[in-house]
C-alpha cells in the first residue's frame, strides 16, 4: 500500500511531468525569441541589437574614435545582455567580418579573424566602432519610433527593435539553431532588395516571379557562382530551398605547359584552409587522381589558391572530382525564420518585404507624430514670445511688480492669457531676444513651424504619402551604400554527376579473351618489338583460354559486344575495370553484361555514332552474312538486343562497319577468300537472318570478315605464327555466295590461318599479335612483308612450345587527345628496328640460321 507524505503548509503538489513539460516549452520560447531567431523587421537576433544600441549610446558611432572591444563587451554585459562575455564578442567579431556579412554593421581594427578560420585576437586587443551603414539601423531611435523595454535588472530601458532603415534581415541574411526549428536567411545585394522593395509599394499585388526580376538571387559576401535557379525559387516561393554554390575557377597554363586550376573565390562560409587540407588529402590518397601541388597564394589583393596539375591529367575531370569530393561545391540549406509578432514563421519573400514595408509604415508614422508633437510644442512656445514682444512694456511691468518668479509666471499668464510654458519661455529669454532681427527670426520659425506642421499632419492623413517617404528612403539607401553584385548565377543547373564527367578522356586497349574475360590498359603497356619476337605475358589466362579481340578506343567511348547467339549489348569503356598490370587476368564480362546460358561474346566494335544510321555487317561461322543499319542499335534494353537470326548450329563470328567501302571480303580456316560488292546486300531487320556470303568446303569455317577500302591491304596470320600482307587488290571482285580463291599457302609448319584484318594504312598502323597462352607481341604492320595470293609469309611470332599457337590479332592506330596520330608508345624508329627510349628492345628469337623464314609465291 502507497502512502503519500503530508503536504508542508503553503505548498501544493505538482506533477513531475507537466512541470517538465511547462519548464521545457518555457526554456524553448526563451532561446526561440530572446537568442536565436532574427526578427523580420530589423534582421537582428537581441545580442546583435544590444551591442549595437549600446556602441551608439557610448557615441562610438561612423566617424568616431575606434574603442576597444573589451569595454563595449563590457558595457553590454552590465547593462543588457548577462550571458557571457564570449557570447557579446562573438557577435561583435561577425558582425565585422566581411567574409561573414555582405554589408558588416561594425568597422573593425585589428585581427577579427580569417576565412581561412583563424580565431580573432582577444577583445583587449581589438577595437571597434559603428560601421555607416549601421546609422541606418539606429536612424530616429530617439523620436519614440520603437518600443523600449525595462532591462533585466529594471535599471535601464533597451529598444525591442531598432528602426531599420536598412532591410538587414535579407542583406545580410541571418544564422541560428533554436529548440526544435533553425533559420538560414541567405545575403542580398542591397540594390536589388531596395529596387523590389520601391516596386512593391508601387505595385502592392506583384507576383514573386515580378519581384524576381528584381532580386535575382543571394549575393554572398565571398562571391562565388550559384548554379541553377530552382533553389532560388524554392526559398522566395516557399520559404525553403537548397540553392547549389560553386567557387570561381579558371584554368592556367604554365611556363612548362603544365595546367593549373585557379581558385579566386569560395563558396559562402567554406574554410579554406580546410578545404585545401581536404584536397591534399584526397590527391595524397589517389582519390583524385592528377594534382601534383596545391599551394594557397591568396594576399590582400584577393584569393589564389593554386592547384598544379601533372602533364598527363585532364583538367576538366581533375575539376570536376574536385567539385564533387570538396567543399568547392557546397549547398546553401536556406530556411527563412523569423520571428513575426513574437512568433516564428517560415516567410517567402514577398511576405519578408511586406513585413519590412509594414515596419517603416510603423516608424514613419510614430517619427511624424514624435516630430508633429515637438513642432507644435515649440510653435507655442514661439507664439508666446512673439506675444511678449508686442507687448514686452506690459511684459517688463508685470515681471518687476512681481515679488518672486513664482508671481511672475502667475500674473503673466492672468494678464496675458499664456501657459505655464509659454510664461516659462518668456521669463527665460534673454534680453538679446529683444532686437529687431530677433524678432524676425521668431517670425520666420513660426512660419516654418507652421508649414512643417501642415506637411507632417499630411502625411499622416495619408498613407500614399508615407509610402513614398519609405521610397524616398529607400532610393537614398541604395544610392548610397548599395555596391555591385558578387555572386553570379547561372541558369544551369547541377545534374546528377556523370560518369564521363569524372573518369580522364584516354586512350585504353580493351583485350577480350575467348572464355569472356575482359580488361582495360593503358596502350603503352606493350612495348613494340620487331617481328618474330617472342613476346611479352599479355594477361594470365586459365588453361586453353586465349584473347579473341582487341580494340584501343576512348574511355569515353561506348562499345558494342556482339555475341554468338546473334545478340548485342553495349557497354562504356570506362565501366570496364582498369588494370594497370598487363599480366592480370581481368573480370568476366559476365559480371558486366547480363549475358545468358552459354552465350559468348565473338566481338567488340567501336561505333562513333549509331544514330547515324549506317550499315554494319555481321558474318557467320558457316559462312553466312547480313547487312544491318546501326540505327537498329539505339535504345537497346538491358537485356540486350537481338540483331541476327541464327540457325542452331550456326555462331556469329565477325562484324564490321562499312563506312566508304564499296567490297567485303571474307577468309577461312582453309585460306579462302572471297570478294563481293557491298551494295549487293539489302540491308534487313534485326530479326532477320542472313545470306550466304562464302561457299565453304568440308569443316572449313569463316574467321574473319572486313570491308575493303582503296590501296587497303590483307593481313593474314597463321596459327604457328606466319603471316604477310598482300593488297586487296590482288583479289578480284564477284558475286558473292562462291568459294573464293586461295589467299594463304597452308602447309603443315605454317598450320591453317588464325586470323586475318584489313590494314589500310600500314606505315601508321601497329599490331598486336595474341597467343592461346596469353603471349602479346606488339610490331609495326611495316615489319610484315607484301607478297602475293598464295605466298606463305614470314615469321610474325615465334611460339614458345607445343601447346601454344596464336589466337588472334588486332590492328590499331594510337591518338592523343587532340585527336591525332601519336607516335608509337616506345619512341621513334631507328635502322628499322624498334626504339625503346635508350633501352634495347625485348630478346627476339630469330630462326635457328638467323635468317628470316620466307617463303615465295
Amino acid at each position: 500500500m502507497v502512502t503519500t507524505a503530508p503536504v508542508p503548509p503553503g505548498e501544493q503538489p505538482i506533477r513531475i511531468a507537466e512541470e517538465m513539460r511547462t519548464s521545457y516549452l518555457t526554456y524553448a520560447m526563451s532561446v526561440i525569441v530572446a537568442r536565436a531567431l532574427p526578427d523580420v523587421r530589423d534582421g537582428l537576433k537581441p545580442v546583435q541589437r544590444r551591442i549595437m544600441y549600446a556602441m551608439h549610446d557610448m557615441g562610438i558611432r561612423p566617424g568616431s574614435q575606434f574603442r576597444k572591444s573589451a569595454r563595449i563587451a563590457g558595457e553590454v554585459l552590465g547593462k543588457f545582455h548577462p550571458h557571457g562575455e564570449g557570447s557579446v564578442y562573438d557577435a561583435l567579431v561577425r558582425m565585422a567580418q566581411d567574409f561573414s556579412m555582405r554589408y558588416p554593421l561594425i568597422g573593425g581594427q585589428g585581427n577579427f579573424g580569417s576565412i581561412d578560420g583563424d580565431p580573432p585576437a582577444a577583445m583587449r586587443y581589438t577595437e571597434a566602432r559603428l560601421a555607416a551603414i549601421a546609422d541606418e539601423l539606429l536612424a530616429d531611435i530617439d523620436q519614440n519610433t520603437v518600443d523600449f523595454v525595462t532591462t533585466f535588472d529594471d535599471s535601464l530601458t533597451e529598444p525591442t527593435v531598432l528602426p531599420a532603415r536598412l532591410p538587414n534581415m535579407l542583406v545580410n541574411g541571418a544564422s541560428g539553431i533554436a529548440v526544435g526549428m533553425a533559420t538560414n536567411i541567405p545575403p542580398h545585394n542591397l540594390g536589388e532588395i531596395c529596387d523590389a522593395l520601391v516596386h512593391l509599394i508601387d505595385n502592392p499585388d506583384t507576383a514573386t516571379e515580378r519581384l524576381m526580376r528584381f532580386v535575382k538571387g543571394p549575393d554572398f559576401p565571398t562571391g562565388a557562382k550559384v548554379r541553377g535557379r530552382k533553389g532560388i525559387v524554392d526559398t522566395y516561393t516557399t520559404g525553403r530551398g537548397r540553392i547549389i554554390m560553386e567557387a570561381d575557377t579558371e584554368f592556367e597554363e604554365t611556363r612548362n605547359n603544365r595546367e593549373q586550376i585557379i581558385v579566386t573565390s569560395l563558396p559562402y562560409q567554406v574554410n579554406k584552409a580546410t578545404l585545401i587540407e581536404r584536397i591534399a588529402a584526397l590527391a595524397r590518397e589517389k582519390k583524385i587522381d592528377g594534382i601534383s601541388d596545391i599551394r594557397d597564394e591568396s594576399d590582400r589583393r584577393g584569393m589564389r589558391i593554386v592547384i598544379e596539375l601533372r602533364r598527363d591529367a585532364q583538367p576538366r575531370v581533375v575539376l570536376n572530382n574536385l567539385m564533387r569530393q570538396t567543399a568547392l561545391r557546397s549547398s546553401f540549406n536556406s530556411i527563412v525564420l523569423a520571428l513575426v509578432d513574437g512568433q516564428p514563421q517560415v516567410l517567402p519573400l514577398r511576405r519578408c518585404l511586406e513585413l519590412f514595408i509594414q515596419h517603416r509604415q510603423e516608424v514613419i508614422r510614430r517619427r511624424s507624430e514624435y516630430q508633429l508633437q515637438r513642432a507644435r510644442d515649440r510653435d507655442h512656445i514661439v507664439q508666446g514670445l512673439l506675444l511678449a514682444l508686442d507687448r514686452i512694456d506690459e511684459v517688463i511691468e508685470i515681471i518687476r511688480s512681481s515679488a518672486d518668479v513664482e508671481e511672475s509666471r502667475n500674473n503673466l499668464m492672468q494678464r496675458l492669457d499664456l501657459s505655464e510654458v509659454q510664461a516659462q519661455a518668456i521669463l527665460d529669454m534673454q534680453l538679446r531676444r529683444l532686437a529687431a532681427l530677433e524678432r524676425e527670426r521668431l517670425q520666420n520659425e513660426h512660419q516654418e513651424l507652421l508649414q512643417r506642421i501642415a506637411e507632417l499632419e499630411a502625411l499622416l492623413g495619408d498613407p500614399e504619402k508615407i509610402l513614398s517617404e519609405i521610397k524616398s528612403e529607400t532610393r537614398e539607401l541604395k544610392k548610397s551604400f548599395n555596391n555591385p553584385r558578387r555572386t553570379v548565377i547561372f541558369d544551369e543547373e547541377v545534374g546528377e554527376e556523370t560518369p564521363e564527367s569524372l573518369i580522364p578522356q584516354e586512350d585504353a586497349m580493351i583485350t577480350l579473351s575467348q572464355r569472356g574475360y575482359v580488361k582495360r590498359v593503358p596502350p603503352n603497356t606493350f612495348r613494340q618489338q620487331n617481328r618474330g619476337g617472342k613476346g611479352v605475358r599479355g594477361m594470365t589466362t586459365r588453361e586453353g583460354d586465349a584473347i579473341l579481340d582487341l580494340v584501343v578506343v576512348d574511355t569515353h567511348s561506348t562499345l558494342f559486344f556482339f555475341t554468338n547467339r546473334g545478340r548485342v549489348y553495349p557497354l562504356r569503356a570506362f565501366q570496364i575495370p582498369g588494370d594497370a598490370s598487363r599480366t592480370s587476368r581481368g573480370v568476366l564480362l559476365s559480371n558486366l553484361l547480363p549475358l545468358q546460358r552459354n552465350e559468348q561474346v565473338q566481338a567488340m566494335l567501336l561505333i562513333a555514332n549509331p544514330n547515324d544510321d549506317y550499315p554494319l555487317l555481321l558474318a557467320t561461322l558457316k559462312g553466312q552474312i547480313k547487312s544491318l543499319k546501326t540505327g537498329e542499335l539505339t535504345n537497346i534494353r538491358p537485356s540486350g538486343l537481338i540483331v541476327m537470326n541464327l540457325a542452331s548450329d550456326d555462331e556469329l563470328v565477325s562484324v564490321a562497319q562499312v563506312g566508304d567501302a564499296k567490297d567485303a571480303m571474307m577468309v577461312s580456316e582453309r585460306g579462302q577468300a572471297i570478294r563481293f560488292a557491298i551494295d549487293d546486300l539489302t540491308p534487313r531487320s534485326r530479326t532477320a537472318g542472313g545470306v550466304r556470303g562464302i561457299r565453304l568446303i568440308g569443316d572449313d569455317r569463316v574467321i574473319f570478315m572486313g570491308v575493303v577500302t582503296t590501296n587497303s591491304q590483307l593481313l593474314v596470320v597463321s596459327q604457328r605464327g606466319y603471316g604477310k600482307m598482300t593488297a586487296t587488290s590482288s583479289y578480284r571482285s564477284t558475286g558473292r555466295g562462291g568459294q573464293g580463291v586461295r589467299t594463304f599457302q597452308l602447309t603443315e609448319k605454317s598450320g591453317p590461318l588464325a586470323a586475318a584484318r584489313i590494314v589500310n594504312d600500314p606505315e601508321n598502323q601497329e599490331m598486336l599479335i595474341i597467343s592461346a597462352l596469353a603471349q602479346v607481341v606488339r610490331i609495326s604492320t611495316e615489319d610484315v612483308r607484301e607478297t602475293g595470293r598464295i605466298a606463305q609469309g614470314v615469321i610474325l611470332w615465334k611460339e614458345r612450345g607445343s601447346d601454344d599457337q596464336v589466337a588472334s590479332i588486332a590492328i590499331f592506330q594510337e591518338t592523343d587527345r587532340n585527336g591525332e596520330a601519336a607516335p608509337p608508345a616506345n619512341g621513334h624508329r631507328r635502322n628499322g628496328r624498334a626504339s625503346t627510349n635508350g633501352h634495347e628492345p625485348e630478346t627476339q628469337i630469330d630462326d635457328e640460321d638467323g635468317q628470316e623464314d620466307e617463303v615465295d609465291e
